[in-house]
């Protein structure tokens, strides 16, 4: 990831969100650049405002991030490197407010779930919020009394906000996996660990067509760490094929694979080689 000239990351989010924090966790010597979605945080790539992106693709609770798939492949982006964010779950409130004081909590959406034994136990009233950062920049803005905020420790730093409580999800491992892209591929093998390849690929129209495509990687003993299928334009009979796979594309095992792949394709783009995240099989 030597590709740098602005020294900007982006992000989708406020300030503060799990994007952010992974930005700092992999890229802390870059300024991370939020933005409001997804497309923007790859126009800005594209045009040159920033270096990186930071974007989300799936979660260990919550499986794959909504739309993410279907951006990436048109993105004109390449994958240069994953990392596995652990989501630390902090209740926050305005400065000197005791824990027994909250009586109702915003957070995004999928946090509330996860925190629903510590807000019963608590007897704390959940509120879907767009964004958990979002959230938390409101009620320092508000100032409203008994109420608090789930989202990352990072952004009661950026706030403001007290933390009352630390790491109170229910279950301790939802994870969420990112990946981080850039204009320029980068085919090199770099570190000393496993790599990983990335890519989509339609199959052509003829019988029995992805088993076929799919056998050169169980005989060439080539591991498929995901397969996802998702809809083109919305055509029920185009159907695209996102895959992830352990190796790097001039292993020769993962070449026979790859070779026999491209007979039963109409289409292979090859998204991203790189290193494998150390918390992978953790």
């Amino acid at each position: 990831m030597s590709q740098m000239k602005t020294g900007r990351i982006a992000f989708q989010g406020e300030p503060g969100a799990y994007s952010h924090e992974a930005c700092r966790e992999t890229c802390p010597e870059m300024e991370a650049l939020p933005c409001a979605t997804f497309e923007e945080v790859i126009e800005a790539v594209n045009s040159g405002r920033a270096d990186l992106a930071m974007l989300p693709v799936e979660n260990s609770t919550y499986g794959r991030v909504a739309d993410i798939h279907r951006l990436l492949p048109e993105s004109g982006l390449h994958i240069l490197g994953e990392h596995f964010l652990r989501v630390r779950i902090s209740l926050m409130s305005l400065p000197g407010t005791p824990l027994s004081a909250v009586e109702k909590v915003r957070a995004h959406l999928v946090l509330l779930p996860q925190s629903a034994r510590f807000l019963k136990t608590h007897n704390i009233t959940g509120i879907a919020a767009a964004d958990s950062a979002g959230a938390a920049l409101a009620l320092a803005e508000s100032r409203t009394p008994h109420e608090g905020v789930l989202a990352s420790e990072l952004a009661a730093e950026i706030y403001g906000l007290e933390v009352l409580a630390r790491d109170i999800e229910d279950h301790g491992h939802n994870t969420t996996r990112f990946l981080i892209m850039g204009r320029a591929p980068d085919l090199t093998r770099r570190g000393e660990g496993p790599m990983m390849t990335t890519f989509v690929f339609e199959v052509r129209n003829i019988p029995a067509a992805l088993y076929k495509a799919l056998g050169g990687f169980a005989t060439n003993g080539v591991n498929m760490t995901k397969l996802e299928s998702y809809m083109v334009d919305g055509n029920f009979t185009a159907t695209r094929f996102y895959a992830d796979i352990e190796g790097h594309p001039e292993d020769p095992n993962v070449a026979l694979a790859l070779d026999e792949l491209r007979y039963f394709t109409a289409h292979l783009n090859l998204l991203g080689v790189y290193p494998s995240d150390r918390r992978r099989n953790d």
